[in-house]
């Protein structure tokens, strides 16, 4: 996610730092945004000496301390709570006054990881989709002390990157969009669980019936069966809501390694 968000915020003139924990990290995500420039070279979408200046604005460090420079950081770890509140309290401590500290979060609320900082209400979601840039959609995430400017201004960087902002104004667990999805995959991996329907008929009921472009459990392959586990687990956590309850078949098929797409097996075999 982070490879991405930086591809498309160079793309749009503006000079990124990215940053890993280590460079082999950083080697890979380089090489992603390479593969996915020339992608849209290929196509006809970006021209070639664009994608030259894009890669150009693009830095890599290992170091945080990076970030000090920064209007905009834009935090993309792993969705876990203890692990965004060690990079906030850090991001707190080396941004300059002024910067806005940005969450790609799906699922946790804004306000539980602005509270490890001085600086609440410079901190806000940008839930940006997988893969960055192809997908047009930003969720915007207020949390309960994230100011108009900071809202404003992350608003200002997403759509200059080319995407279309949806605003959540309370930041409940799993926003608007992951609420929404996660609902009806739990759903889906109950039907194909209890023998109801194969996940194939199931997908094609939601393109057909509801206008779908991509079915649920498509969709959750797509997305890595791993992350929609910890998300609804996430939401579960926050709400005690049975429909957020993950079923033992999607704990199963992770446990076994079957996380979609990435793992060449999920709900479909790639």
């Amino acid at each position: 996610m982070g490879s991405g968000i930086a591809q498309v915020a160079a793309q749009s003139g503006r000079r990124v730092v990215l940053r890993d924990v280590t460079e082999e990290a950083l080697g890979r995500a380089r090489a992603a945004i390479e593969r996915s420039y020339a992608k849209f070279v290929e196509k006809g979408r970006l021209a070639a000496e664009d994608a030259e200046a894009a890669l150009a604005r693009i830095a890599t460090t290992t170091d945080l301390d990076a970030a000090g420079e920064a209007d905009i950081v834009v935090e993309a770890v792993f969705e876990e709570i203890g692990v965004k509140h060690e990079v906030f309290r850090e991001l707190d401590r080396i941004a300059k006054d002024g910067a806005v500290l940005a969450s790609n979060t799906s699922a946790l609320p804004i306000t539980k990881i602005a509270s490890v900082t001085q600086r609440p209400e410079a901190v806000v979601g940008t839930h940006f989709f997988s893969p960055v840039p192809m997908m047009a959609l930003c969720e915007l995430v207020r949390g309960l002390k994230t100011s108009d400017e900071t809202l404003a201004r992350a608003r200002a960087f997403a759509e200059g990157a080319g995407k279309t902002c949806v605003v959540v104004n309370r930041d409940v667990a799993g926003f608007v969009t992951t609420r929404l999805i996660t609902a009806l995959a739990m759903e889906a991996v109950r039907l194909v669980e209890t023998g109801v329907a194969s996940a194939e008929d199931i997908d094609i009921a939601c393109k057909l019936g509801f206008g779908h472009t991509m079915g649920p459990l498509a969709t959750t392959d797509l997305t890595g069966t791993d992350v929609l586990l910890h998300a609804t687990e996430n939401i579960y956590r926050e709400t005690r809501d049975e429909k957020f309850a993950p079923p033992e078949l999607l704990s199963r098929m992770v446990e076994a390694g079957d996380l979609g797409r990435k793992s060449g097996h999920g709900f479909y075999s790639y």
